[in-house]
C-alpha cells in the first residue's frame, strides 16, 4: 500500500471510530425511545401485575437519577398507559403494575368515573401524554359502587352533601345489573355491578369524547376494562372486545347529537411500535 493509501485507510478507520462512538454514547443515555404499540403497552402492564401479585417487584424507574430526569424531560416521551381508577388507598396505581416516575398517568376519582373533568383528563393523557393505552381500572369492595347499590335496595344511610353527584355516574350501572340479574343482592350484586360500572365509565367517555373515538378507530389507542382484587393484588381484565362493542353502539346511535372536530387540538406524534427501554416488557432492575 503507497502512503496516500494508507493516510486514505487511516481516515476511514478514525471516522468509523468516530461513528462507532457516537451510536455507542446515544444507546447509553437516557433518550426517550419510542412508545410501545398499544398491544406491546398491554403486555408490559400485565407483566408487571405479576411480578406485583408474586411479591417480585423490581420497583423499575424509581432511582434518583430517574427524577433527575423526570426534572428536565417531557412526560410525553415516557409514559405508555393512562389510567383512571378510584380514590381508594387499596389501589396503589404504580405498585400493582410494578411501574415507576413518568410510566403511567394516572386520574383518581371515587368510583373510577368518567365525568367531564375525568374525560378532560383522559383527553390529556391520550392526546398530549400520548399514551398508547387507556384502562379503566375497578377494584373490589368499592365503597362507592356499594354506596349506590346499598341506595337502590333501600339499605343507605344519610350522605355528605357532595357525594350524591359524585356517584350519579354509577346509578346506570347498578340499574343494568340488577335488571339483568335480579337475585342478586348484597355483596354478589355489588361485585357484578363494580364491573359493570367499568363498562359504563367506558361509556360515558366515548359518548363525551369525540378525539378518544378518533385515536381508538385510528388504532393509535386500546381502550380497556378491568378489575383489581384489593386481597390478592391481582388484576382481571376484561372482555377486549366489549370497548370495541360499546364504540360502535355509539357511534350508530342516530339520536347522538353531532359534535364538532376539535381543530385547535394537536395531534398526536409519538411513534409507536417499539417498547420503550426505560419500562421494557422484560423485568428491569432497577431498585429505590
Amino acid at each position: 500500500m503507497d502512503r496516500r493509501g494508507f493516510t486514505h485507510f487511516k481516515i476511514v478507520c478514525v471516522i468509523g471510530s468516530m461513528i462507532v462512538a457516537g451510536i455507542s454514547a446515544l444507546a447509553n443515555t437516557d433518550h426517550p425511545a419510542m412508545k410501545p404499540s398499544p398491544d406491546e403497552a398491554l403486555q408490559i402492564l400485565k407483566e408487571g401485575n405479576g411480578r406485583f401479585m408474586k411479591g417480585e417487584s423490581q420497583h423499575p424507574n424509581s432511582t434518583k437519577e430517574r427524577l433527575i430526569l423526570a426534572g428536565k424531560e417531557n412526560q410525553g416521551d415516557y409514559a405508555i398507559a393512562t389510567v383512571v381508577t378510584c380514590s381508594d388507598s387499596r389501589v396503589p396505581v404504580e405498585r400493582v403494575f410494578d411501574a415507576g416516575v413518568m410510566d403511567i398517568f394516572v386520574i383518581r376519582i371515587a368510583g373510577n368515573v368518567c365525568d367531564i373533568d375525568e374525560v378532560g383528563s383522559i383527553e390529556y393523557g391520550l392526546a398530549h401524554v400520548h399514551t398508547p393505552v387507556l384502562v379503566i381500572l375497578g377494584h373490589t369492595q368499592c365503597g362507592a359502587v356499594t354506596a349506590v347499590c346499598n341506595m337502590l335496595e333501600g339499605k343507605a344511610g344519610p350522605l355528605e352533601k357532595n357525594i350524591p353527584p359524585l356517584i350519579d355516574n354509577i346509578f346506570p350501572a347498578a340499574r343494568k345489573t340488577m335488571q339483568a340479574n335480579p337475585t342478586l343482592h348484597g355483596s354478589p350484586l355489588i361485585e357484578a355491578a363494580v364491573e359493570q360500572n367499568v363498562y359504563q365509565g367506558i361509556e360515558d367517555l366515548f359518548k363525551k369524547s369525540l378525539d378518544t373515538r378518533e385515536l381508538v378507530n385510528q388504532g393509535k389507542v386500546k381502550v380497556l376494562g378491568a378489575i383489581y382484587d384489593v386481597g390478592t393484588g391481582e388484576i382481571r381484565w376484561l372482555d377486549e372486545k366489549k370497548p370495541l362493542e360499546i364504540l360502535k353502539q355509539i357511534e350508530s346511535d342516530s339520536s347522538r347529537p353531532a359534535e364538532k372536530p376539535n381543530t385547535h387540538a394537536p395531534s398526536p406524534t409519538a411513534k409507536v411500535g417499539q417498547p420503550a427501554p426505560h419500562l421494557a416488557p422484560a423485568p428491569l432492575t432497577a431498585k429505590h
